[in-house]
Parts: C-alpha cells; sequence; structure tokens
C-alpha cells in the first residue's frame, strides 16, 4: 500500500514538472487570421455575382435572344437606298460579257427599293420556335450553372469548417499527447517507468505532430477551394460561421425523384432543346413550298438624258417555286428530323441520370444524417474507454500499449464527430441540387 501511495506521488510530482516542461516546448503553428467574415447566404451571394461561369452563361443566353431577331427579322420589310451617276460616251453599247440591255445612259439617280415576305407558308415561323426554343434553353443553362456554383461553394464552405474543426481536435491532440510524454518522461527519470514507455509517447506524440501538419495543409486547400468558388483569382481566407442543421426531416426518395424530373434546370432545358429541335425540322420540310415575295421601287433621276423619265416607279410580286436541286431539301429535313430524335434520347438519358443521382444523393444524406449519433456516442465511449486506460496505466495495471490505442481511438473519434455535421450538410446540399431546389 506504501509502495502505490508512493507511485502516486511521484506522478503528481510529474505532473506538476510536466506542467512547467510545457511552457518550454515549441508552440504549435497557428493558421493565419481571417480577413473577412462570411456566412453561407453571404458566400453564395458573392459567387452568383462574381463566378465568370455564370456571366459566361448569361452572355451565351443573350446571345441567343439576339438569334431569335434575326429570324424574326423575315417578318419585317427590307428597304434599301441606291444612288446611281453615270458618265458614258455617246452611243455607248456593252457589247460583251453581258446579256442585260446593253444601252448606257448617262445620268444620276436616287431612290429607294422596298421588299416584303408575303409568305413562305410557315417556314419562318417554325425556325422563329425552334430559337425561341434554343433562347428559353439558354436561359435554362444559366439557373444550371447558378446551381453548379452555388453547390461548389457550399461543398468548400462546409469543407473549412469541416477543416478547421479537425484542426482544433489535432492541435488539442498534441497538447494532450505531449502532456502524456512529459509525464512519463518525468516518470522514466525517477525509474518508474521503462524507456519502452518513453518511446511508446513520443511515437504518439509525432503522430499527432504529423496530423496537424496535415491538418494545417487541409485547411489552406479548403480556402483555396473556397476562393476559387467564389470566383476570387487571389487568396483568401475567411472567418466562417456555422449553419445551423435543418430540423426538417427528408423527404422520401419518390418525392425527391419527382421534384428533380418537375424542377432540374438541366431536364427544362434539354426538353426545350427537343422542342427546338422539332421546330427546325419542320421548318426544314417547308422549304418544299414556295415562297411569295413583293417588290417596290421608286426614285427621281434629276439628271438624265432626255430618253429617260424625271422619275420611276415600279411594284412586282416574286413566286419561288422549288422544283428540284439534287435532293438537298428532301436530305435536310431528313437530317433535322435524325437530330430530333437525338435529342429525344439525350433527354431520356438525362432523365435517367438525374434519377440514378437524385437516389444517390437521397441515400448519402441520410447515411451522414445517421451517422451523427453514432459518432457523438462513439465520441463520449472514446473519452470514457482514455480515462479508464489513463488511470490503470497510472496505477501499473497496463501497459502504454493499451493508453496509446485508446489514444488513437480517440482522436479518431473526435475527427470523425468534427466532420459529422458538415458531412451532413454537404450532403443535403448535393441532395438539394440533385432535386433541383438549388437555384
Amino acid at each position: 500500500m506504501k509502495k502505490r501511495y508512493g507511485v502516486l506521488l511521484l506522478f503528481g510530482i510529474g505532473v506538476l514538472i510536466s506542467q512547467a516542461c510545457r511552457g518550454q516546448v515549441p508552440q504549435v503553428p497557428q493558421t493565419s487570421q481571417a480577413s473577412q467574415s462570411l456566412s453561407l447566404q453571404e458566400a453564395e451571394q458573392i459567387a452568383v455575382q462574381n463566378h465568370p461561369a455564370i456571366q459566361a452563361a448569361q452572355d451565351l443566353a443573350f446571345a441567343s435572344k439576339q438569334q431569335v431577331r434575326e429570324v424574326q427579322s423575315n417578318y419585317y420589310p427590307l428597304a434599301n437606298g441606291s444612288l446611281t451617276g453615270v458618265d458614258a460616251e455617246n452611243n455607248s453599247r456593252v457589247t460583251a460579257g453581258g446579256l442585260n440591255n446593253p444601252i448606257i445612259y448617262d445620268r444620276y439617280a436616287n431612290g429607294i427599293s422596298v421588299g416584303q415576305l408575303v409568305t413562305d407558308f410557315g417556314r419562318t415561323h417554325e425556325l422563329a420556335k425552334s430559337s425561341i426554343f434554343r433562347a428559353q434553353a439558354q436561359e435554362e443553362n444559366v439557373v444550371t450553372s447558378r446551381a453548379s456554383v452555388i453547390l461548389a461553394v457550399d461543398g468548400a464552405y462546409f469543407a473549412v469548417l469541416r477543416a478547421q474543426s479537425v484542426l482544433q481536435v489535432a492541435q488539442e491532440t498534441v497538447k494532450d499527447r505531449q502532456l502524456v510524454a512529459d509525464q512519463i518522461g518525468v516518470m522514466a527519470r525517477n525509474q518508474l517507468k521503462s524507456d519502452l514507455d518513453v518511446s511508446f509517447a513520443n511515437v504518439d506524440l509525432s503522430q499527432a505532430r504529423l496530423l496537424l501538419i496535415q491538418a494545417q495543409n487541409d485547411l489552406q486547400v479548403s480556402f483555396a477551394e473556397l476562393t476559387t468558388a467564389l470566383g476570387y483569382a487571389d487568396q483568401r481566407t475567411f472567418t466562417l460561421s456555422d449553419e445551423p442543421l435543418p430540423t426538417s426531416s427528408l423527404p422520401s426518395i419518390a418525392q425527391s425523384i419527382a421534384q428533380a424530373l418537375q424542377d432540374r434546370p438541366e431536364l427544362i432545358g434539354e426538353r426545350l432543346e427537343v422542342n427546338s429541335a422539332n421546330s427546325y425540322a419542320t421548318a426544314e420540310r417547308d422549304l418544299f413550298f414556295p415562297t411569295i415575295s413583293a417588290v417596290g421601287v421608286a426614285g427621281l433621276t434629276p439628271y438624265r438624258q432626255d430618253t429617260l423619265a424625271s422619275r420611276y416607279a415600279a411594284a412586282g410580286f416574286n413566286v419561288n417555286i422549288p422544283i428540284f436541286n439534287g435532293h438537298l431539301f428532301g436530305a435536310r429535313e431528313s437530317e433535322a428530323k435524325y437530330r430530333a430524335q437525338a435529342e429525344q434520347q439525350y433527354l431520356r438519358d438525362l432523365q435517367d441520370r438525374i434519377v440514378r443521382d437524385v437516389r444517390q444523393a437521397w441515400l448519402n444524406a441520410n447515411s451522414a444524417f445517421e451517422r451523427l449519433a453514432v459518432t457523438k456516442e462513439l465520441l463520449a465511449q472514446a473519452t470514457q474507454a482514455l480515462n479508464l486506460a489513463q488511470a490503470r496505466y497510472n496505477l501499473g495495471l497496463s501497459s502504454i500499449v493499451e493508453l496509446s490505442q485508446a489514444q488513437l481511438n480517440l482522436t479518431q473519434a473526435q475527427i470523425g464527430n468534427a466532420g459529422a455535421t458538415y458531412d451532413y450538410q454537404t450532403r443535403l446540399s448535393v441532395l438539394n441540387y440533385a432535386m433541383g431546389a438549388v437555384r
């Protein structure tokens, strides 16, 4: 009994000495102080306003709207102004190189010509519909780009929070294992512990320091990912605020799939592409129909020879009837139909992939939610196990191996518990994206 009391007394002295020695241990490098406070909502707003992918998608959508105007220009008259002046030799005739009227008159004239498409039996209408559907599809691509950017921001945001939590665990692990190593070192110098115990303690301390180095690097990498997701070119650090866990439960898989098939912007855009391809195929079929246009010209000839009048005006119409062009129109119609069928198959494939993505995202989110309670329970058990192992080791009832394993289990439990919340929030963000809820 006296021997046990002596061991405990020396252990207490060792604790006091180790506390004094800890002040001489080099401090763990800290991460640089963040320069800007940022919430998740603010990060998403910055990315939407700043990310080049969204801006590029918006520019393409604006360009598609101009294509609609290009096609619809056929509905309006085409007017051209002309100025013509000629000075010819007397009795000049064009005697070679032309079959038109060879007479050349001295003159100066100005006038205007107007042409208007009367009808092409629906071809221009179908071309306009095709371009409108394509422009609407490009607008859905803007929504898709915005959702993808927000998803990347959410993932990078929670990755930083997770890296910060792991870094905190690593820092505490280094401190705790430094304390144990100091205690065992003091006891070894008093011949109460062996050099093997000291070696095991130093190994555990080195492992903790390696964990700290990796955690510091992971945090900087996470900040780099967040910076890029926000649309910044230079490296930045932020002070991030934790997001509360959602209180509502996950919708069922069937509900998630149904919402995705209705709201995913990629699906909406692909359906519009199918409509555009069908309208274009109809427009190519209408190439076989005639086109009717009206033409009118009028002008003045203030300087002229006597054989010319002082003004001129004429109006007429033109009917263009396709008869044969080497099967060109038939080939164009067939090509457009096959492309429309291909777009329909792309739509089917996209639907299948979205259903798969939603199912996987739901399962991952549900699994991450179930891990929350398990990791918390595991942390409590690992903490209790370490306390018991520490007490047994201090009393000489167990070896350093048992204590080392208990320390390792606690570190792993702390890391798992630290990341479980952010893993769930990340998985939930992925599920919302898969369902089309992120816009």
